[in-house]
C-alpha cells in the first residue's frame, strides 16, 4: 500500500475510507490499513531509519504491529489505552494530519475488539481505529528501552506469523 499524509478534512479525498468502517471482505489480506497521527509516526520513522533496524529491515506494518503487541502484552492494556484516549489524545487538535500505513491482521483484531467494546459505546466517546493505533504507538514509545523492545517484539511477531508454515 502506498503511504500518504492526509488531514482529517481531506480523508474522503485522499484515503479510501476508514478501515474499520469498510466491509469485512475488503480486509481479506494479511494487513489492514490504518492511520497514525504525525507525532507518533515521526517516532516510527526514526525507528525505521535507525541503524539498528537491519537484517531484516522492519517495515511500518511490523513496527506498528509491534507497538500494539507491546501494549497488549503489558498489564491492563484496555485500561491504559482508554486512559490515554480520554486524558491525552482527546485534548489534541482533532484535525491533526495522519499518516496512512498498514498493520498486520493479528494486531488489527486486538484493536477492532477495543473499537467494538462497551467502553467505546454510548455514553462514552466513540474512538476510531486511528485513535487506537496512535494510542498504542504512543504508549509503546513511553516504555523504558522502547526501541530495543519494539525491534525484539517485531521479530517475535514475524516468527509467530511464520510458525504455521514451518512444519
Amino acid at each position: 500500500m502506498t503511504t500518504a499524509y492526509d488531514s482529517i478534512g481531506h480523508i474522503s479525498r485522499l484515503a479510501p475510507r476508514d478501515p474499520a468502517a469498510m466491509p469485512a471482505d475488503t480486509h481479506s489480506g494479511d494487513t489492514v490499513g490504518t492511520r497514525v497521527w504525525l507525532d507518533e509516526f515521526a517516532w516510527l520513522e526514526t525507528l525505521f531509519n535507525d541503524t539498528a533496524n537491519r537484517s531484516p529491515k522492519l517495515r511500518y506494518p511490523d513496527l506498528i504491529s509491534a507497538c500494539v503487541s507491546l501494549v497488549f502484552d503489558a498489564p491492563m492494556p484496555e485500561r491504559r489505552i482508554f486512559a490515554f484516549l480520554h486524558t491525552r489524545l482527546v485534548l489534541r487538535d482533532q484535525d491533526t494530519a495522519r499518516r496512512q500505513e498498514d498493520m498486520w491482521r493479528g494486531q488489527y483484531q486486538l484493536l477492532l475488539a477495543l473499537q467494538k467494546s462497551e467502553q467505546n459505546r454510548h455514553p462514552h466517546p466513540q474512538f476510531k481505529l486511528d485513535h487506537f493505533t496512535t494510542a498504542c504507538v504512543a504508549l509503546a514509545m513511553e516504555q523504558d528501552g522502547a526501541k530495543e523492545k519494539l525491534f525484539e517484539q517485531a521479530r517475535r511477531n514475524i516468527a509467530r506469523r511464520a510458525a504455521p508454515y514451518s512444519t
